[in-house]
């Protein structure tokens, strides 16, 4: 065989060697490629579950929501105290939307008047109001009754909103533990002191907030004041079933008026009343808050359903949770202690003078 044919079989194998080479490399960046493709479909399909899972769970979680869009409140007359934030800010909005002349009952003016300007856009309604309120002390509670009085002659819905939650150990204007000073004396004072016009203004409607906390609470009427022992949770439990217990008994004590009382539970919400809890805490829980806690407009929608559900127009007394009635716990329906509680209210507030 000669040179000339020993080349050409040598390069011959060596294309095919080449070639073989080649295909193989080919192979191997198209399975890469295939590979590459698979993980980021892989990836974006959790991506999408997750997010669609989260979306979901946060949904359900919003709770239940007042659907009833028909109703109106034109010429009617609402207070909502604490409206500056959170569910009662979120109440006043709708409520004006509707129709409703609004007085916004807050403590801090500056705060109020900013608030009141996002409610006037976002309603489109001109006929909301700022009162300052300062429901830990009476003296406040006092002239706020008496310029409301000054100005309107009738009142359709007294919201009880405005709270505080585990806060560092404080007294109101009084002398009073701040939970139960704020929480329940203030509105307790507020409402009796609102109750000749509610009674004028008849079918009217007073609402009052409490929350899931009231499980854990107990009156202690031998240190109700928080005196001997004070601890947050506690004091702020306690407030809550003061609330619950406060409405029952107004509801008797109202029969036959035309003023029906409703008391109920908003949720877990992420509002400004958390802002006492620890700061680092808050900040690393946010993304859990976000998805497992009602946002402020799905916290207002048990307290929309009690001040104007037309269906329960005729309950009074009663508890609610999710737009839902709801049964609470035993101790909150000890009527002894709420008429107890309800004197000792009477005494502390010189109601009874």
């Amino acid at each position: 065989m000669n040179s000339w044919n020993l080349n050409l079989i040598w390069n011959t194998r060596s294309e095919e060697t080449t070639g073989n080479q080649d295909y193989a490399l080919s192979a191997q960046m198209a399975q890469k490629h295939d590979d590459e493709f698979m993980i980021v479909s892989i990836c974006l399909a959790g991506g999408i579950l997750t997010f669609a899972l989260i979306y979901f769970v946060r949904k359900y979680f919003q709770g239940g929501q007042f659907k009833n869009k028909d109703i109106r409140l034109d010429a009617k007359v609402v207070i909502i105290t604490g409206a500056n934030s959170g569910i009662g800010k979120e109440a006043a909005i709708e409520c004006a939307k509707r129709g409703a002349r609004v007085y916004m009952a807050c403590r801090n003016a500056s705060r109020m008047e900013k608030a009141r300007q996002e409610i006037l856009d976002k309603s489109g309604s001109q006929n909301v109001f700022g009162l300052e309120l300062d429901l830990a002390s009476f003296q406040s509670i006092k002239k706020f009754v008496q310029t409301f009085l000054s100005m309107e002659r009738r009142l359709h819905v007294l919201i009880n909103n405005a709270g505080v939650m585990t806060c560092p150990k404080a007294y109101s204007k009084e002398g009073f533990e701040m939970h139960f000073g704020t929480n329940h004396l203030g509105h307790f004072l507020l409402t009796n002191l609102l109750l000749e016009l509610l009674k004028k203004s008849a079918p009217s409607r007073v609402v009052t907030v409490s929350g899931f906390g009231y499980k854990w609470g107990r009156i202690d009427k031998n240190d109700i004041n928080s005196e001997k022992d004070y601890r947050e949770w506690v004091a702020y439990s306690q407030s809550k079933l003061c609330n619950i217990l406060f409405s029952r008994r107004l509801a008797r004590r109202l029969r036959g008026t035309g003023v029906t009382t409703y008391c109920l539970n908003p949720g877990l919400i992420n509002t400004e009343l958390m802002r006492h809890l620890n700061r680092f805490l808050m900040i690393a829980a946010k993304p859990v808050f976000w998805v497992f806690f009602k946002s402020a407009k799905s916290g207002a929608q048990t307290t929309l359903y009690c001040a104007m559900e037309p269906s329960i127009a005729k309950e009074t007394g009663k508890y609610y949770s999710d737009c839902r009635l709801k049964e609470p716990r035993a101790h909150a329906t000890d009527d002894a202690m709420a008429e107890w509680l309800w004197n000792i209210s009477e005494k502390l507030t010189g109601l009874n003078r």
